[in-house]
């Protein structure tokens, strides 16, 4: 069945990855409508060797897709979700849709099961790109051995923030080099040649948002019952965010088994060599569809292993799981109705 496709926001980072990974994953495409606001309407974009020219979301019949991206933010997504949602089956990327009850969080190598009541609302939601790459490797290490508490601290790209905050990384970089006056936009300190441990907005416990969308979008999309803590660090990377993390098993281990079942995890790949450069790391793994896990170790002070988690961002982390996602829409349901 040859599906027709609308992706809001189609001139943004995750907007111009999905039509990436449509064409990668050689998705059965039959129209592509490539939407966004008045101000970047009439631009083009390449897909398939042909280029298609960008449309004006608000002009645009939403009856005329199956299956619409939308790649926005959560403001927007707030308001015309439901809407399109009347007509178009919706794979939402922003955080607003994530922890209401109807809608199914989905990491389709995790909780494919969880599509099947998504008429409800007709929205999917995409999680937060750091909780899919963690949610990766702790499936299989689940359903082997019981996870009952993760740790995490990330170290997350300036993509993550869209495309200006890119743009600004590069720009504060020249001017550091130039010793030129720092003057940060949009992030709340300098980032080039920094770290800063502040991603979204904080909250009344210390905590900011990005942490808490970790903690809850994991037990959501996996056990309800798995003690999660994060700790959100931005870093002057441009693409991929990495992870470091410590897991503590209900069940005694041998770390052979560890890295024989992370070997064998859907949408992983086990870099772990004991000598320099023997470990995955932000560069090699932009533009891979695959979540990387390297530094697999024990944890001697407890029943637990340490992880290093590597992945890029605005693919599995956003796009390739929302195409993922559409895959399957197409395989078991779209095609039924």
């Amino acid at each position: 069945m040859k599906i027709n496709i609308a992706i809001v926001g189609s001139t943004g980072n995750v907007g111009r990855k999905t039509v990436e990974a449509l064409e990668r994953r050689k998705f059965p495409v039959n129209n592509l409508y490539l939407l966004s606001s008045k101000r970047s309407a009439g631009s083009f974009i390449k897909f398939r060797n042909k280029k298609i020219r960008v449309e004006n979301l608000q002009n645009f019949d939403f009856k005329k897709a199956h299956i619409t991206f939308f790649c926005a933010g959560s403001k927007l997504a707030k308001i015309l979700g439901p809407k399109i949602a009347k007509y178009s089956t919706v794979i939402e990327h922003s955080k607003h849709f994530r922890m209401l009850k109807d809608i199914p969080l989905v990491i389709p190598e995790v909780n494919e099961y969880a599509l099947k009541n998504y008429k409800k609302k007709n929205i999917i939601s995409n999680p937060n790109c750091s909780t899919t790459q963690l949610v990766l490797a702790l499936k299989p290490l689940h359903d082997k051995f019981k996870v009952t508490r993760v740790v995490t601290s990330t170290y997350q790209s300036v993509s993550g923030a869209g495309k200006a905050s890119m743009d600004e990384l590069i720009s504060q970089t020249k001017d550091y080099l130039a010793k030129k006056k720092i003057k940060p936009v949009k992030f709340t300190k300098q980032i080039a040649f920094n770290v800063i441990p502040h991603i979204d907005v904080f909250m009344k416990d210390g905590s900011t948002k990005e942490e808490w969308k970790m903690e809850n979008e994991t037990k959501k999309i996996l056990d309800k019952n798995i003690k999660v803590t994060a700790t959100c660090v931005r870093v002057p990377v441009l693409i991929s965010h990495s992870e470091s993390v410590n897991i503590e098993l209900k069940k005694r281990f041998n770390i052979k088994q560890i890295r024989s079942i992370l070997s064998k995890a859907a949408g992983c790949k086990v870099i772990d060599e004991h000598k320099n450069g023997g470990y995955a790391t932000p560069a090699e793994c932009t533009g891979s569809f695959l979540t990387y896990i390297s530094r697999i170790r024990k944890d001697p002070t407890k029943n637990a292993i340490n992880l290093w988690i590597v992945s890029d961002n605005l693919l599995k982390g956003a796009a390739l799981n929302g195409v993922q996602i559409a895959e399957v829409l197409v395989k078991k349901y779209i095609k039924n109705n």
